[in-house]
This record gives structure tokens, sequence and C-alpha cells, in this order.
């Protein structure tokens, strides 16, 4: 009885797996379901090559630029990746993953759930020889949500100073992260010099999105963008089609969504090289 008591202390303890578990994985998700919470590495992380990235290449430029500066140990910043869905800011950090990951870049995911335990989250990164992301997918919050303020902490604003080895990445479909509401404009007015001056209420929503000292868009594509990005994803498909007929069908995938992301036409030639790789086994 007393070794079952060990090991499951052992299993729910608050505390880093062992260094060599950072050398031996690339991604790694804070998981509180078996205690107060703990590092669990994922096995089988989900590459992405940053060359797939079409039609958001400044973003993506500005993007490895920053994390050259981190891997080389320079000044550099958390990052806000915000935009339209399905225009590749989740893919972009798995990009930097796939290329940084062989000069120590590790990523950390975490949900917004979970964003309470970033100051134990840093004090199991801070002393590792590895640079950490730490990532957290499709984060915004409602008007009444209070976890932004821990986030706001983390960022920028507590005593104790953040890790070196640990940078912030979010992304978002909100440039402000938090739900903007008409009556939060009620609070603006101008001075008698005439100078703008917002209310508390907006104040507080804009402070957490500037806390990230680099903010990249990720905007909708237009129609001819859309189709590089089908033919990009074709060729490495071995699509054999006529290119008329791959338009012809990609833009009626696009229609059927309401979308000419990215992620539809990573999706629709998915399902096109499928169905031709089905006829030509018939």
């Amino acid at each position: 009885m007393l070794a079952l008591a060990e090991e499951m202390l052992e299993t729910r303890a608050d505390r880093p797996p062992d260094s060599t578990s950072f050398e031996r994985h690339l991604a790694f998700r804070w998981d509180t379901s078996r205690g107060t919470g703990r590092l669990e590495a994922i096995e089988e992380p989900d590459p992405f090559d940053l060359n797939d990235l079409l039609g958001v290449e400044t973003a993506v430029s500005k993007l490895v630029t920053n994390f050259e500066q981190f891997i080389g140990g320079l000044p550099c910043n958390h990052v806000l990746l915000f935009g339209e869905r399905g225009t590749g800011k989740s893919s972009a950090v798995k990009g930097l993953l796939s290329r940084f990951a062989g000069r120590g870049l590790r990523v950390v995911e975490i949900h917004k759930d979970h964003l309470n335990d970033l100051p134990r989250i840093y004090d199991q990164l801070r002393n590792l020889p590895q640079r950490f992301v730490l990532f957290c997918d499709d984060l915004s919050f409602d008007a009444s949500d209070s976890r932004h303020r821990e986030l706001k902490a983390a960022l920028e604003g507590s005593l104790a100073a953040p890790p070196g080895n640990v940078r912030i990445v979010a992304t978002s479909n909100r440039r402000h992260l938090i739900q903007e509401m008409r009556a939060d404009s009620h609070g603006a007015h101008l001075d008698d010099a005439g100078e703008l001056h917002m209310g508390e209420t907006v104040e507080e929503k804009l402070a957490l999105s500037d806390r990230f000292g680099l903010l990249l868009g990720f905007y909708g594509f237009d129609q001819p963008t859309y189709l590089s990005i089908v033919d990009h994803y074709a060729a490495k498909a071995g699509v054999t089609a006529e290119r008329s007929v791959l338009h012809f069908e990609a833009l009626r995938w696009g229609l059927e969504r309401s979308s000419r992301s990215g992620r539809t036409a990573r999706q629709f030639v998915d399902d096109f090289a499928g169905r031709e790789a089905l006829r030509r086994r018939d």
C-alpha cells in the first residue's frame, strides 16, 4: 500500500519532467488532469513547413526574425498573431518548432483556462538550457472574464522577472483579445485642447494586447492568392488534373464554405487528391 501511495503521489506531484525529457521531446502541454498541473510530453507533434504559408509572407518573416533573435539570446518580444480564421496563425507556431527545434527551441501548449498557472510554468522552465515558446491558441476573453489579468502580469507587470528563455505566443481572431461592447465607447471624451482620451474600460482592453511587443496580422486572401495556395498544395500532393479543372473545383469548394483561406485550400486539395487517387486505383 505504501508503494502504491508513493506511486500515486509521484504521478500527481507538481514538478517538471527530468531534464532529459526536454532533450528527447520537442513539444509539451500543461496538463491538470492528474493533479495541480504538470508538463506532459507530446510524443508526436504535428510538423509544419513555414514555406507552405503563402499570402502571409510579411508576417511570417517578422515572426521568424523575432525568434532568430530569441534563439540567439538577443532581445526579442512576446508575439500576438491575430486575424481571420484559417490564415495560418497556428501553423506558423508549428512551423517555428520545425524550423528551430534543432537549435534548442521547444513549444509548450497551454490552454487559456490554465493561465493562472503561468507563474508555476515559468518556475519549471526558468533554468533549463532550452528556449521555450508558451503557445496559447485561439485566445480571447469575454468582457466579464478576469483571467486576462494573469496573462498581463506574465507578459509585463509582475515584480518577478519573466524567464529569459521563455516567450509567449498567442493566436486570436481578435486584435484586442477582449470582447468589445458599444458601451465601452461612452467613456471616451475630448479635452479642451481637442485631444481624444479613451475611457477606462477601453484602456483596460487595449492594455493586454499592447503588452505583446510584436503584433502580426494574418488577413484574408484574394482569389489569386487562394488559387496559388491550391496550386502549391496540389503540386506537393502530386495532383495531375488540368489546372482549369482544379481551379474551377477549388472556387466552388471555397464558395460552398464561404471561405478562401489557406486552410480551405489545403482541405480542398486533400479531398481532390484523394478522389483522384481513388479513380486511378479503380
